[in-house]
């Protein structure tokens, strides 16, 4: 196939770009061209999205069997790209997210759910925003209707992770020592490795289907123990994971998410439905996701052979992690 991606040199969209050429297919980026390099093998075009020239000269004397939008933040940013594509291409996948359902994270959501209310003919530039990912679907849909796909991601993990969350905690536990460890053990987590989420993503591409598919792993398939025991056999940390209960830390002001990345406290009932997404329709259709340890071994082994440049330590402007003072301090006492 003839594939574009909008996107294609970082995190998800590289994935989706490597799978497609091991796959054999042409693929063809589109970015900026200055946060990352491209891969080889791509045929990669430069210019912004949110630049109509850009756009036009992209299109120019071109048609792909497919795109796969992975960079699509703002309404206005798809809708402009979507008008222009109807013309060019035949299918639009596009990566959405758990964050355009309405009653996310507070209560479970599949497919039915409903989403935010969000124009996808907003002006440009809206601040950052959870119903800004509903406007980018509806922006899909209003120019490509049932010739599109949405696919609602998790979170995602693995090696290129962007946000650094995994990252975060693979550092930390390869410091050893006494490692703070949020909650109950037993917490459930649905994490998604994005080679994994590409492979599924291209799948339904390759078939033409279409509509709607929550995209993350099982309900109930890992736990945070799980998660950091993996870490500290990928890492080969001496590190003892002090297991502290939600309230200490809330007392504490851990801030769930951010502080502690990925932990959010088992009785807060706004934080309820964040590992209960329900992704059996994905699974019917043919995800598969592989071991937690694997995705983990392979992030170490990525962040060890200079990964680490990649990784952002800020999430939509907020520090990620805690401050070590204050972690010994909880420690400590």
């Amino acid at each position: 196939m003839d594939l574009l991606i909008l996107g294609g040199s970082k995190f998800l969209g590289r994935a989706y770009a490597e799978a497609a050429l091991v796959r054999g297919h042409h693929v063809t980026t589109f970015n900026r061209g200055v946060s990352r390099t491209d891969l080889p093998g791509v045929e990669a075009v430069h210019g912004d999205r949110t630049d109509a020239a850009d756009l036009a000269r992209l299109v120019d004397g071109r048609r792909w069997d497919a795109v796969v939008d992975t960079s699509g933040q703002q309404p206005h940013d798809v809708a402009r790209a979507a008008e222009l594509l109807r013309e060019h291409v035949g299918h639009y996948s596009f990566v959405s997210s758990v964050h355009a359902f309405a009653h996310w994270p507070a209560e479970q959501v599949d497919e039915s759910s409903p989403t935010h209310p969000c124009d996808p003919d907003l002006p440009a530039d809206q601040p950052a925003a959870n119903a800004l990912k509903a406007g980018c679907e509806r922006a899909v849909l209003k120019y490509f209707g049932e010739q599109s796909s949405l696919l609602n991601c998790g979170l995602l993990i693995g090696p290129h992770e962007s946000v650094g969350r995994l990252p975060w905690w693979l550092d930390r536990i390869a410091r050893g020592g006494r490692v703070l460890a949020p909650g109950d053990p037993e917490q459930q987590l649905s994490l998604i490795d994005a080679r994994d989420f590409a492979a599924f993503g291209l799948d339904l591409v390759e078939q033409g289907a279409t509509g709607r598919y929550v995209t993350t792993a099982p309900i109930g398939s890992t736990s945070m123990g799980e998660l950091l025991r993996a870490c500290v056999a990928a890492t080969g940390s001496d590190a003892e994971l002090v297991w502290t209960p939600d309230t200490v830390l809330t007392a504490a002001e851990v801030g769930p998410w951010l502080e502690l990345p990925l932990w959010t406290p088992g009785a807060d009932p706004e934080w309820y439905g964040t590992w209960r997404t329900d992704s059996s329709k994905a699974a019917a259709a043919g995800l598969r996701i592989r071991p937690l340890a694997d995705t983990v071994r392979d992030t170490w082994a990525w962040l060890e052979a200079g990964g680490r440049s990649e990784v952002s330590s800020l999430v939509v402007g907020n520090p990620l992690g805690i401050d070590p003072e204050k972690e010994q301090k909880i420690l400590s006492a």
